[in-house]
């Protein structure tokens, strides 16, 4: 495969023609190697049923193949043009509430419709045929961003019959599936399959939690065969062509375990400055790392960024101007973290639309500005640098279990009002960052052997199958983090009643949960070698039996009880935490367990200093990314050089970025 650095999404049909070659010719002098297009041109491409019109693209395409730049089609299928509602309008989505949602916007399609999947077959061939001989092609990226905008949605009566036939496929039985839900509460049975609903909107609000799970495993499912009919038409046309598909951190509509089988490489959107983010004046450099490296968990090797942010962002509102330096900061933080390929959104700023400001490399009267600047002399620094480490991956010895299952069984029942499940292992995430300690996430079907430490917080839903596979990690010497609301459920959301929480896995945890206590607008206090340390949203009043107590609560009925335990089970070693930590008990625990388990940080760094690596070969590559906006000062180890040759004073400037290399 080809190798590209740094990439440009563009939008050739916003812009005059005239202005196509002005701008291939000032990707080519940027840098610029490869460009996604046509994500979102249906209509352009078939302003008619069966009528085709690739014309302007194959111009596009032939202009920037002349500058030597390659292209990533996108399959347009997130915005079926308006002759297709209008043919049928049946199309459109409908929502928690029953709710139909209309044309004007995106991603307005019903993906079960059988009218749009043949709609979108029909296209999708067309568009894979001609273009299947095309050097300048070189991948597609199926669709864009699924998941976005389908998060309530669609409960038409097509998705309710897919829903009906997927549950005969797994149940077989309806007494079977009657059981595994619990239809006795409420007098909620069914006599047949054909007679269950989508898990619309009800008079009391909440849904049965068994049949809203297995609702959000169809729909997982449905999102996946969507992407995977498409993939089939492009693999069948052009078997030499890569496809990606860009995903969206810790999005959690579709499984991006499941859905990445499906792709050569995952892909990426990055956006640190967001509109979308609840604020703006707090440090978030650890939760777009944690991001980074769960992408890089999709397929456990590098990704690209097939969207990173090259200005302001917004579409009603705008989210804050990049500071100088920023961006190119930014970017070099999705390198540090295992990006391979670097593609700006967008080109330039959109003079139409939903998105006119959401802010590309040029302004809107495409003149460079301190964007382009900025974004021009980072790729110049860094694209030998690429080139370089291409293919290597941080080298982690802790690893977070990030589970699609539990996270839907959590969010369907929280608990506490403002539990979350991605929060909650942000939690853990955010002290491995702080200390600069490598961190890989996993799923339930990854091999977890090499990793000394285990985080798994809250396995809510647990089966004999996913214990034995966490019994044997530990028992062959494995250190096992488990939490609060572990061991609660079985695999279709039932509450365990054969023993005591943690229940099946009492022996590995050495614990009992006797109560618990939800701290509803309250914290609470766990003291820790006479220091006291603040938690908050939930209590597990424990028992110890095996386990060794190593905090006690300080406050409440139970203080003086444990909070946090280890137990010894066969070579290894099962901490068990009963409550959500503060960062500083966060990162007392992070601490003791590394120190327990022989982990080295990186290296120590000041705040908003973060600290990563990647190794290639027989060279590791150490990252110092300045999140701050002032000079810090940073010891670096001698054994590491400067990767530009230039010379290190032992400062890195505001929003600043130094490369070392060892080896």
């Amino acid at each position: 495969m080809k190798s590209y650095q740094f990439g440009v999404d563009y939008y050739p049909e916003h812009w005059p023609k005239e202005r196509w070659v002005t701008d291939a010719k000032m990707m080519r002098d940027m840098g610029i190697q490869i460009v996604r297009m046509a994500e979102f041109s249906w209509q352009k491409f078939e302003p008619r049923e069966g009528e085709f019109h690739f014309e302007d693209l194959d111009e596009a395409i032939g202009i920037l193949a002349k500058e030597g730049i390659d292209v990533i089609l996108g399959t347009p299928t997130a915005a079926p043009p308006k002759w297709i509602i209008d043919l049928n309008p049946e199309i459109q989505p409908t929502d928690w509430h029953g709710h139909q949602r209309f044309f004007g916007s995106r991603h307005h399609d019903c993906q079960s419709n059988p009218a749009y999947r043949a709609h979108i077959r029909r296209f999708v061939t067309a568009f894979a045929d001609h273009y299947a001989k095309n050097p300048a092609v070189v991948g597609w990226q199926v669709d864009n961003e699924l998941g976005n905008s389908h998060g309530d949605l669609c409960y038409c009566d097509h998705c309710r019959d897919r829903f009906q036939g997927w549950l005969k496929d797994k149940y077989g039985a309806i007494d079977e599936l009657n059981r595994a839900w619990g239809t006795a509460f409420w007098s909620q049975g069914y006599d047949d399959f054909s007679s269950i609903p989508a898990p619309k909107i009800t008079a009391a609000w909440g849904v049965n939690p068994s049949h809203e799970l297995d609702w959000k495993r169809f729909t997982s499912d449905l999102v996946c065969e969507f992407h995977q009919e498409q993939a089939d038409i492009l693999r069948a046309a052009a078997p030499e062509k890569w496809i990606t598909h860009n995903l969206m951190g810790f999005s959690s509509k579709p499984s991006y375990y499941d859905l990445g089988e499906q792709l050569d490489f995952a892909s990426h959107d990055q956006y640190p400055g967001g509109h979308f983010h609840a604020r703006h004046d707090e440090y978030r450099a650890d939760f777009h790392a944690a991001e980074l490296d769960f992408i890089r968990a999709i397929k456990q090797k590098p990704f690209w960024v097939m969207e990173q942010q090259s200005g302001i962002t917004g579409w009603d509102v705008l989210g804050r101007a990049p500071k100088p330096g920023q961006i190119p900061l930014w970017a070099m933080q999705s390198v540090a973290h295992g990006a391979d390929t670097i593609v700006f959104f967008r080109w330039r700023s959109c003079a139409m639309g939903t998105e006119q400001y959401w802010h590309g490399i040029l302004p809107h009267n495409g003149i460079p500005g301190r964007y382009h600047a900025e974004i021009s002399a980072m790729m110049k620094q860094y694209t030998p640098l690429l080139k370089e480490i291409a293919g290597g991956v941080p080298n982690a010895e802790v690893a977070i279990l990030r589970s699609y299952d539990q996270e839907r069984a959590i969010g369907i029942q929280p608990h506490h009002p403002n539990h979350r499940y991605i929060q909650h292992l942000m939690t853990y995430y955010k002290a491995l960052h702080r200390a600069n300690i490598p961190v890989d996430f996993v799923g339930e079907m990854h091999d977890w052997s090499k990793y000394k430490v285990l985080i798994a917080p809250l396995q809510f839903l647990m089966t004999e199958e996913h214990l034995d596979k966490l019994r044997t990690y530990v028992e062959r010497g494995g250190r096992l983090v488990v939490t609060w609301r572990s061991g609660i459920k079985d695999e279709s959301n039932l509450c365990h009643t054969d023993g005591p929480v943690p229940v099946r896995f009492n022996a590995l945890t050495g614990v009992t949960v006797d109560e618990y206590d939800c701290l509803r607008d309250c914290q609470g206090t766990v003291r820790w070698d006479g220091m006291d340390y603040k938690c908050s949203q939930w209590c597990d009043v424990l028992s110890a039996s095996t386990a060794e107590p190593v905090a006690e609560y300080a406050h409440e009925f139970y203080a003086g009880t444990p909070a946090i335990t280890r137990n010894q089970y066969g070579r290894g070693l099962t901490w068990y935490v009963g409550t959500t930590m503060g960062d500083g008990l966060a990162d007392k625990f992070i601490a003791e367990i590394c120190r327990e388990a022989a982990i080295a940080p990186l290296m120590a760094t000041p705040h908003g200093v973060e600290a990563v690596h990647r190794v290639k070969d027989d060279r590791t590559y150490l990252f110092l990314l300045n999140h701050n906006e002032s000079v810090q000062t940073v010891d670096v180890s001698a054994e590491f050089t400067p990767w530009d040759g230039e010379p290190w004073t032992g400062e890195i400037g505001p929003l600043g970025v130094r490369v070392f290399v060892k080896g």
